[in-house]
């Protein structure tokens, strides 16, 4: 199913009516042109529906929009179903919404990229660096907010494999269950553990993903005096509009809530089903990694908001120079090139070409993607979700599925070229 909104008005209308004069407005060209753009998009829709069809995914939704006006919406049932109203676990898409935020603190003055995290988490102060694989250590330098929001932190996680996921996983910080487990102590005990295992390499150093922006959360919650989530809700998710979006779904969430899913000998298998998610009761902790829930609309707002330049609908939630700053790339990149590149088909279910590490997200450092695409912003989760915004020619994509594990659907790399070519860039 597919809806072509109205530009201006946000009320679907029909696919002839697209084609006509108010497809012209839509796409802010000719009624020729218009058509061409529609058409292009369709294109688009029509590839996301071949995965599902395919078994690929148990279904899948999207929303294209420009300038803040939703041009397209796609909603294909497959193995399991999908609506305007259903609600996804996101995971690390929580983390653009988390790097967001941190600059909002940057843009009240309470807050700098530069800041040592060992200044707001005490902690912090005397981390250490593994130097061999006998437990050897040497002091860490300072950790920064932006080594937390670029992966540069050295922190690891509980499936890298490494020493330090190991001594993770004995510390119970295993990935996607320790927020829902109360010994940990939310986010202060999180922190209180992960500082006490060497980091994989001095901050800076390298790049390595892992819990960096749950300390990023923290940080968040420490500096603004607010838990985690009321901040988010307060700075970004009451002035956008977002209110299917939290650490816990909302109160009508059961029936809302999608099931998750992975393929397994080539057929598909729930994984957890969405009327008993784990996502329905609120976490122990709030994980600024991984840990939100929310629905198409919810996520294209905050889309949205990158691609405008910090103002949508005529609220200004973030300056246009901290919407720069958030998704251009970020520090030295050449750290990025051999953990991104490993990580990318993971992560973006895509290649890692021509990406540069900006803060939360990537960015693209090229046109290859298709005219206007230099400059887009962009992350995935782990069951597949993905988003773009390309602030250039103010396009924002979402795309909203649940099938773990991410990367095994080429989504981004698919629909690319389609939307872009379709919008011409103009």
């Amino acid at each position: 199913m597919m809806r072509f909104p109205q530009a201006g008005c946000g009320r679907a209308i029909d696919r002839r009516a697209v084609l006509t004069a108010g497809a012209a407005l839509a796409f802010g060209t000719s009624p020729t042109a218009a058509a061409t753009s529609a058409d292009g998009l369709e294109q688009a829709s029509k590839a996301l529906k071949t995965f599902v069809d395919d078994g690929a995914l148990p279904f899948a939704s999207m929303r294209i929009a420009r300038n803040g006006e939703t041009l397209l919406e796609a909603f294909h049932n497959g193995a399991g179903s999908v609506s305007t109203d259903s609600l996804f676990r996101i995971y690390s898409m929580t983390k653009p919404v988390v790097a967001a935020a941190t600059l909002l603190l940057c843009e009240d003055g309470l807050l700098s990229l530069d800041t040592p995290v060992g200044e707001v988490i005490p902690a912090f102060h005397t981390l250490t660096v593994a130097t061999d694989a006998n437990g050897a250590t040497e002091p860490a330098r300072p950790m920064t907010v932006a080594h937390l929001l670029t992966h540069a932190s050295g922190i690891s996680n509980s499936w890298n494999g490494d020493a330090a996921s190991a001594a993770y996983r004995e510390a119970g910080l295993d990935a996607g269950t320790w927020m829902f487990n109360p010994a940990i102590g939310g986010l202060d005990g999180f922190a209180e553990r992960i500082a006490a295992v060497p980091l994989r390499f001095q901050p800076g150093e390298g790049w390595l993903y892992g819990y960096s922006l749950d300390i990023a959360g923290l940080v968040i919650q420490r500096v603004s005096g607010s838990r985690l989530g009321d901040f988010l809700k307060a700075r970004l998710f009451d002035p956008l509009g977002m209110s299917d979006t939290g650490f816990q779904a909302p109160a009508n969430g059961a029936a809302r809530m999608t099931d998750l899913w992975t393929v397994r000998n080539g057929s598909p298998l729930i994984v957890e089903r969405g009327a008993t998610s784990a996502s329905l009761r609120p976490p122990a902790a709030q994980s600024g990694s991984a840990g939100l829930v929310s629905s198409l609309r919810d996520y294209g707002r905050f889309a949205d908001l990158l691609a405008c330049g910090g103002a949508v609908g005529g609220v200004r939630v973030m300056s246009s120079a901290s919407v720069s700053r958030m998704t251009s790339p970020y520090g030295p990149q050449g750290r990025v090139a051999a953990g991104l590149g490993r990580f990318a088909a993971i992560g973006l279910g895509g290649s890692a070409s021509g990406l540069g590490q900006a803060l939360g997200g990537v960015a693209t450092l090229s046109d290859t993607g298709g005219p206007g695409s230099r400059g887009e912003y962009s992350w995935g989760g782990a069951a597949s979700t993905t988003f773009w915004a390309a602030p250039e020619i103010g396009l924002s994509v979402v795309v909203m599925t649940q099938r773990l594990p991410s990367g095994s659907v080429p989504l981004r790399d698919t629909l690319r070229p389609l939307i872009y070519r379709a919008l011409g860039g103009g």
